[in-house]
């Protein structure tokens, strides 16, 4: 679990509903189920209308991804796994690497170890792995684009749930007195709009961005890597060429086991 979805969710829910009992307002006149249809029924159906229903079937599963944390790999260790390879590749060959390759649970670096094993041009091997990447990046702006529409239908499906309950309450104005209550009910519509949107489905996607981005960088730092070592370069190049990479407090090997930061996209990679 990664807990900072459902912290923020709830800190974010939780400040609204406080707000709102700070005020003297009572948490039952935030509870609506029309407007609720008519924002969530509302943002779904403009989302079925804008994607093919394949991909809005993978609604659930994005949303989850938010959830976990499945980012596994970090640059460090990605260093150190090429720094190991460059060490096999010396002593033993490049033809040793298939062994090693065999081994790799991830089939993007596998796929380029068996590619430099094979002896193919490094012009062709980084041809071929770009337009890996580059499917990838397709892929996961096809998922989180999904959230980022939703994002933006549900104010606006929040208006016009306001805009059907003032049609309501102006059609029944021989009631003074039911005003007030009947107007601050046509609001909520807007409110759950405009809170879905900004605390659910532009957060999820923007996570989701961000892990996109974290699992693009992982690629290209492979190629850099593989390309390396493909080369012949010594194990102590290939550290410095892909250390380049990382911020300077985890360089030297010393956190391997963390998720270091970005600090600048691996040259020479297209994409």
């Amino acid at each position: 679990m990664e807990p900072g979805t459902p912290v923020g969710l709830i800190v974010g829910f939780g400040a609204l509903l406080l707000a709102a009992v700070l005020e003297g307002g009572e948490i039952s006149g935030f509870i609506q189920g029309t407007a609720a249809l008519i924002v969530f029924g509302g943002t779904f159906g403009a989302t079925l209308v804008s994607f093919p229903l394949k991909r809005v079937a993978l609604l659930p599963r994005l949303i989850m991804e938010a959830f976990f944390d499945r980012s596994g790999t970090s640059p460090a260790e990605v260093v150190e796994q090429f720094v190991r390879l460059a060490q096999v590749a010396r002593r033993e060959g490049l033809l040793a690497l298939e062994e090693e390759a065999n081994k790799l649970e991830d089939p993007f670096v596998k796929k380029g170890l068996l590619l430099v094993v094979d002896g193919i041009d490094a012009e062709v091997i980084e041809t071929v792995l770009a337009t890996d990447i580059q499917a990838l990046k397709e892929r996961h702006e096809s998922g989180y684009g999904i959230l980022e529409a939703m994002g933006g239908y549900a104010p606006t499906m929040g208006i016009i749930g306001t805009v059907m309950g003032l049609i309501h309450v102006l059609s029944s104005l021989s009631d003074p007195s039911q005003l007030g209550p009947a107007i601050a009910v046509a609001f909520v519509a807007t409110l759950y709009g405009v809170s879905s949107a900004n605390l659910l489905w532009i957060p999820m996607a923007t996570k989701l961005k961000a892990k996109s981005k974290h699992e693009v960088f992982l690629r290209e730092l492979a190629v850099v890597g593989l390309l390396s070592v493909q080369a012949g370069d010594n194990p102590r190049i290939v550290r410095e060429k892909l250390e380049a990479f990382l911020a300077p407090a985890h360089r030297g090997g010393a956190a391997a086991g963390g998720t270091a930061p970005v600090e600048g996209r691996p040259a020479g990679v297209a994409g």
